[in-house]
């Protein structure tokens, strides 16, 4: 009874610690939905403890109405055995009576036996009801004994439901926690623009990303923007996130001055990432476009290789 208490005030602290934690969006990480979806990996360990906890309280509950239910075996068998050692020191007195009057005057001997034959009777009824009573109760224990809770076994989820609870006391904490300030706040987007420009022209390209990221987020020319990021790839050699911010940059502002540059390095990525075809169709697309460009001519030379 004392492991089912506890259990039930671990479930209580594990499940107010769980209703205080904020909902995901649309249901996803609900821990209290029937049919959960979207969990962290430490909200699906958590659902599996509340799961384990359940089993457990209930496993727990099942052992105290049968621990109940043997106490009152127990009670009525200590009653009848009390009964028959009543019963037993009374026929003792009743044999020692009737033997004193027996030697007294040596008469009614059958009534004797027949007494005697009697009382040994009723005693052997007695016994044989004791006999079911023991076989039940043994029964019962072994049944109980099977489906015990151990102690090691209890202690190792109240380590459990410890060690949860510092997680989602960790967790709710990085929560209430106020987000950085941007060390773009006190600067005009015209002011960051030049300074990623400046970056980007020492090769600082993670800090030159970072600053254009922000003004992409701002709206502040994001056709330049993307195809800076697009340029920085390219120059370490992420052809593929290249690609990606060319495209962008050219849906936004197809008319650039920058658009012949965009364009062969677009080319030139397709073709280091194998896509020789579309790589073909570039660079014919930038000579026929811009014949008498740079760009061009690098364009003829990738063809005649």
């Amino acid at each position: 009874m004392k492991n089912s208490k506890a259990i039930f005030l671990i479930s209580s602290v594990l499940s107010s610690l769980l209703l205080s934690a904020e909902p995901s969006a649309f249901g996803a990480g609900d821990l209290t939905s029937p049919n959960p979806y979207g969990l962290t990996s430490n909200e699906k360990v958590i659902l599996d403890t509340k799961k384990k906890l359940h089993k457990v309280a209930v496993k727990s509950n099942n052992q105290g109405n049968q621990l109940d239910s043997l106490r009152e075996r127990i009670d009525g068998l200590q009653s009848i055995i009390e009964s028959l050692s009543r019963k037993a020191h009374n026929n003792k007195i009743n044999l020692n009576k009737q033997a004193q009057l027996n030697q007294q005057n040596n008469q009614n001997t059958n009534e004797y036996e027949n007494r005697l034959s009697e009382l040994i009777k009723a005693n052997e009824v007695s016994i044989a009801q004791q006999k079911i009573l023991m076989t039940e109760m043994s029964k019962l224990i072994d049944t109980i004994n099977a489906q015990y809770v151990s102690k090691d076994e209890f202690n190792t989820l109240v380590k459990d439901v410890n060690d949860f609870k510092d997680l989602i006391a960790k967790e709710l904490k990085a929560r209430s926690k106020k987000p950085p300030v941007s060390k773009f706040k006190s600067k005009s987007s015209g002011k960051i623009a030049t300074e990623a420009k400046e970056f980007f022209n020492k090769k600082y390209y993670t800090k030159a990303i970072e600053s254009y990221e922000y003004l992409i987020k701002k709206n502040y020319k994001p056709a330049y923007a993307h195809y800076m990021i697009g340029e920085m790839n390219f120059r370490r050699k992420n052809y593929s996130n290249a690609i990606s911010y060319f495209k962008k940059s050219s849906a936004l502002y197809a008319k650039a001055s920058y658009m012949p540059k965009l364009m062969l390095h677009t080319a030139i990525s397709m073709d280091k990432t194998g896509d020789k075809a579309h790589a073909k169709a570039f660079f014919k697309a930038v000579i026929s476009k811009y014949p008498n460009s740079a760009e061009a001519d690098t364009a003829r030379e990738y063809i005649q290789q």
